[in-house]
């Protein structure tokens, strides 16, 4: 079986909570994230929002920041 190190995400319908599914060569991780703070994530209302993220945005993403930094540095 081949593994591709895909982290898939899930959110709930209020948007205040995440799941996230790896898929490793020995098993599976499970994480589990809710916002305690008021706020919501932006999740994508429909198929033609979905794209692949950075490693810096997944890092936003679960701090409860916009991933649409228009004046973040890019790396290459």
């Amino acid at each position: 079986m081949e593994i591709d190190h895909s982290l898939y995400l899930f959110c709930g319908r209020k948007c205040d909570r995440i799941k996230a599914i790896l898929k490793e060569p020995d098993g599976i991780v499970m994480i589990y994230k809710r916002l305690t703070a008021q706020g919501s994530y932006r999740w994508p209302r429909d198929k033609s929002e979905v794209r692949n993220l950075t490693w810096r945005e997944f890092d936003w993403l679960m701090s409860g920041i916009d991933i649409e930094q228009p004046k973040a540095i890019k790396t290459t």
